[in-house]
């Protein structure tokens, strides 16, 4: 058992930059703050090339067919699955007529009590005619956008029902409202990435909800005796472009789909603009081998149009990429002519000229008819006029469950699932989760060295296979205690951040090192901007880029800590003490959790109490790099503090998953099992918690 330290408490206050914390990383070709990025990148790239291998080895129909298969249940894994369908309630609450057609104000239900506000544009005449759905890109008036509208027109003329749909976040589904009913967050795609934030502890994302919603939507179509189930389309410009393209692949009901400005590859977007919002970003994407030329590969060969925009910020190389690769698969399928591209000398949008082609599009496929199609100016609706509900808003209105409700009780499904652990399992689930590699080797460099009063301070870069270079400052006592732990100090703020704590802690003759993990200090990618929520951390983007490789940021930031304590403690043979700041709080933990024999302690101060609770929040702060896909199915922070028994544990300052000091019954809720785990352990003492 574990020797108990007494921790140095009173020495812990808020740290601050001092002289000796210049910057250790040279400066080199790659400044440091983009080394995470580029880090990811090539990791990346060292993927798309495997699955390069791998199409190219594609031979035959059966070799097609087969990945096709395992790609589809890779992706519907990812979306954490489909839950059964339930009624769909919907009702018909208004209805404007126009020459030759009519536009009926639709509610319906994708999910119990979760409604979705819609368009359906009807030709004049009994039908049943051909339909084609249109997601909606990211505009905040939704269906009644102008390209929307116009769009819609032009098919219900050429003989199409049209089904436009307000996404969440857009229209009249804004999920999140202040107490004056406006958008509580600005923005359809920050709502977009807050929902990911919560849904992603449960096993979902945000396109877990998107593509529901699109699935439903066709279900809808297809319930109307208006409409020909077996002659549905699919179009949508860039955020509807992702939509189309995740619908197209999954929904084998679409049988001709024309997605525009959004197709390009993953390697150009990363390259280029970089990652986008939430639902533009599928967990374990990189990981398994699926790029943008799989949503048309998926369904071929059924009919497919790809639309792009030469000045689009969608790379056009890589959708020209995307267009040759899947058009090679055609071929091989023997219908190389169900494949088209049309780009037009334009910007990002969806303007005339591409809903010109997509309505010929769906004419050849869905109708037969194969003649130019030109539209021509016709007035369009005011936004008003298209609403659905008498607010204007359906939480507001029909006093439904918004998507973070949904969140909440996929947390509460997947608590269900989870089982006890012995120690030695939690361990090997939590090394899944994180997507932990085999233990690099590691060495430390020597930097430098200053005189101090009473210790003497090391600059030191700790270097692990495959990892980013880890910057420290170690604090060596002049006398160094034989009855303490040496001290492992990690801030989010980096080591400057911990100055403070480490000098008191070494005056005091503790040996302690304050350690820059990846994203940490000198390595982190920016600083959050003053005055401005932090809602998705300085590292969003290499957030993202680390989820499509199914190894979450917070799995590297442990995997670079437990190199450098199992580095620390093995010349020396000093157990260990690991102090955690902020967002290093949890990787402090994790860290202790998986390495039993080399941590002696733990204090983690400021940190965050559950994934349970960012799960429940609808408006969390810098939880995005903390947070682990699927991980509440298996376990929570609190099971880890509580697998650290008897080795002493102490929890001050917890924060909620709003960044604000945890209320008292959050608190003794939260760790109401870790107590009763030291309890079991006759080690009650060794386990505190102070607000």
């Amino acid at each position: 058992m574990h020797r108990c330290y007494a921790l140095a408490l009173s020495l812990l206050v808020a740290g601050t930059a001092a002289a000796q914390d210049a910057p250790l990383l040279p400066a080199g070709p790659t400044p440091p703050k983009q080394l995470l990025h580029e880090l990811l990148l090539a990791e990346c790239r060292a993927k798309f090339a495997a699955r390069a291998t791998e199409v190219e080895a594609l031979r035959t129909p059966a070799d097609i067919a087969a990945r096709q298969d395992r790609l589809r249940k890779q992706f519907v894994a990812a979306l954490g699955g489909f839950p059964d369908k339930t009624p769909l309630n919907a009702r018909t609450v208004g209805t404007l007529k126009r020459d030759g057609y009519r536009i009926e104000k639709v509610i319906f239900e994708s999910r119990p009590e979760h409604h979705v506000t819609a368009n359906l544009y009807l030709p004049d005449g009994p039908g049943p005619f051909p339909a084609v759905l249109m997601p909606i890109g990211h505009s905040q008036t939704g269906k009644a956008a102008d390209y929307v509208q116009r769009g819609c027109v032009l098919l219900v003329k050429n003989g199409f029902a049209a089904l436009a749909y307000d996404p969440i976040g857009q229209g009249e589904r804004v999920q999140l409202l202040d107490k004056l009913g406006q958008p509580a967050i600005k923005g359809s795609t920050s709502e977009h990435t807050m929902t990911m934030v919560g849904a992603l502890p449960t096993g979902h994302c945000t396109a877990s909800y998107r593509v529901w919603d699109g699935i439903r939507s066709l279900d809808y179509l297809c319930s109307r005796p208006e409409v020909d189930e077996k002659r549905l389309g699919c179009t949508g410009c860039s955020g509807g472009g992702t939509l189309t393209s995740y619908l197209m692949a999954l929904d084998d009901r679409i049988a001709a789909a024309a997605p525009s400005c959004y197709l390009t590859s993953l390697d150009r977007l990363f390259s280029t603009i970089g990652p986008q919002d939430g639902e533009q970003n599928i967990p374990g994407q990189v990981a398994v081998g699926m790029d943008h030329a799989d949503y048309v590969t998926m369904r071929a060969p059924k009919p497919t149009l790809v639309i792009a925009a030469s000045k689009d910020f969608f790379d056009i190389k890589g959708t020209w990429d995307t267009f040759r690769e899947a058009s090679r698969v055609y071929a091989k399928l023997g219908f190389p002519e169900r494949l088209s591209l049309v780009e037009t000398d334009t910007s990002h949008g969806y303007p005339k000229s591409h809903r010109e082609a997509a309505v010929r599009f769906f004419n050849r496929w869905l109708r037969g008819v194969d003649t130019p199609v030109t539209e021509g100016d016709f007035p369009i609706e005011k936004d008003a006029d298209l609403r659905c509900t008498r607010t204007g808003n359906v939480i507001e209105d029909l006093k439904g469950r918004s998507v973070f409700d949904l969140n909440a009780v996929a947390a509460d499904e997947a608590r269900k699932q989870r089982k006890a652990l012995d120690p030695a399992a939690l361990r090997a689930a939590v090394a899944k989760q994180l997507g932990l590699t085999a233990s690099p080797q590691t060495t430390v460099e020597k930097v430098g060295a200053e005189g101090r009063e009473g210790y003497t301070l090391l600059k030191l870069i700790y270097r692990t296979d495959g990892g980013l270079p880890l910057p420290a400052v170690a604090f060596v006592p002049a006398k160094e205690r034989r009855d303490g732990a040496r001290v492992v100090l990690v801030h989010d703020g980096g080591k400057a951040a911990a100055t403070a704590d480490a000098e008191a802690l070494a005056k005091a003759g503790r040996y302690v090192l304050a350690l820059d993990l990846s994203g940490f200090g000198e390595t982190a990618p920016g600083v959050a901007a003053p005055g401005r929520p932090n809602y998705f951390g300085v590292e969003s983007r290499e957030t993202f880029l680390s989820l499509h490789l199914s190894r979450p940021l917070l799995g590297r930031r442990v995997q670079d800590l437990m190199a450098v304590v199992k580095h620390l403690r093995s010349p020396a043979d000093k157990e260990i003490e690991l102090i955690g700041h902020g967002a290093a709080a949890s990787v402090v933990l994790h860290t202790a959790a998986l390495l039993p024999n080399d941590v002696a302690a733990v204090q983690l101060v400021g940190g965050g109490v559950s994934w349970d609770e960012v799960a429940r929040t609808t408006v969390s702060v810098n939880q995005f790099a903390g947070v682990v896909p699927g991980a509440l199915a298996v376990y929570d922070l609190p099971d880890l503090a509580a697998s650290l028994s008897p080795r002493p544990l102490v929890i001050r300052a917890p924060k909620d998953a709003a960044g604000n000091a945890a209320p008292a019954a959050l608190v003794e809720r939260t760790f109401a099992p870790v107590r009763a785990a030291y309890a079991k352990d006759g080690a009650d003492g060794r386990f505190t918690t102070t607000r």
